[in-house]
């Protein structure tokens, strides 16, 4: 079928709207929560999904005109999954000029050794990755471990925490890791998942799938994904409206008596202006 030279101008003006609005979320969620500084050495941990790719790719555009100098470098750890096609990333990444790193360690076979057959892999998988990525970010200098958690996975993993875990938790935009040595940021906080299939069609990356994943926790995963993506479709705005609630929340129209000192609490007497101190026992 042939396209026609207006259809093309169509499509190629989206496209340029589609990456212009992920360069302004993303630089607004940097900007909000200080995620990136000057001479920071920012290290993408890029997985061959659509997230990532475009996480890298948006940010290099954002550093063409950033105010600030900063160095990015990929890092990609092979799990030594069956079938993992080992050339595409670094052919990738070569092209594109990136800086990297192929951190080889074959998580894939303990987690398959130390998981039982149809039990869930996700904890195990991710905590192994994890540890990975943090010596991997010493050993190169990192200041900074970008992730490319979304919009939608911050909202899922809020809603999962409050079926299943009974907590008001979602995932922060900016933390200090486990081991308190790294500063982990999530620069894609407020992009939609939506815009980023698009974005990964539009710029036609080399999508790597992984399929060691799919037990119980990803179930449930899809079926909070799949009541909110109902919620929207019923109510447009929905979601919008609950992620901004993520960032305005109220600790005294809540029951937690540590972020809020309830007994304390005197007619005419002000507010704590700070929260105390959670001590771990």
């Amino acid at each position: 079928m042939t396209v026609s030279a207006a259809e093309t101008r169509k499509v190629d003006f989206e496209g340029a709207k589609l990456a212009k609005r992920l360069r302004r979320l993303v630089g607004q969620a940097i900007a909000d929560y200080s995620m990136i500084e000057a001479l920071d050495k920012v290290m993408v941990c890029l997985s061959g999904g659509k997230d990532s790719y475009a996480l890298l790719d948006v940010l290099m555009r954002l550093r063409e005109k950033s105010p600030v100098a900063f160095d990015l470098v990929a890092v990609n750890l092979d799990q030594r999954h069956p079938g993992f096609p080992e050339h595409v990333l670094p052919d990738y990444l070569a092209a594109r000029g990136v800086p990297y790193r192929i951190e080889v360690q074959d998580t894939y076979s303990t987690v398959k050794r130390v998981i039982p057959e149809g039990k869930t892999m996700c904890g195990l998988c991710s905590r192994l990755r994890r540890g990975v990525l943090y010596r991997v970010a010493g050993e190169l200098g990192a200041t900074k471990i970008a992730l490319g958690h979304h919009r939608d996975d911050i909202l899922e993993t809020f809603f999962l925490n409050l079926f299943h875990a009974g907590k008001l938790k979602a995932m922060p935009p900016k933390l200090i890791s486990d081991d308190g040595r790294h500063v982990v940021i999530r620069p894609l906080a407020y992009v939609e998942e939506r815009d980023l299939e698009a974005y990964a069609e539009l710029r036609r990356f080399p999508i790597i799938p992984c399929d060691l994943c799919g037990s119980q926790e990803l179930l449930q995963r899809k079926q909070v994904k799949a009541m909110l993506g109902d919620w929207e479709k019923k109510s447009p705005g929905r979601l919008e409206t609950i992620f901004n609630a993520l960032a305005n929340a109220q600790p005294s129209h809540l029951l937690d008596r540590v972020l809020h000192d309830f007994a304390h609490l005197k007619p005419g007497s002000d507010p704590p202006l700070t929260f105390p101190i959670r001590v771990s026992k």
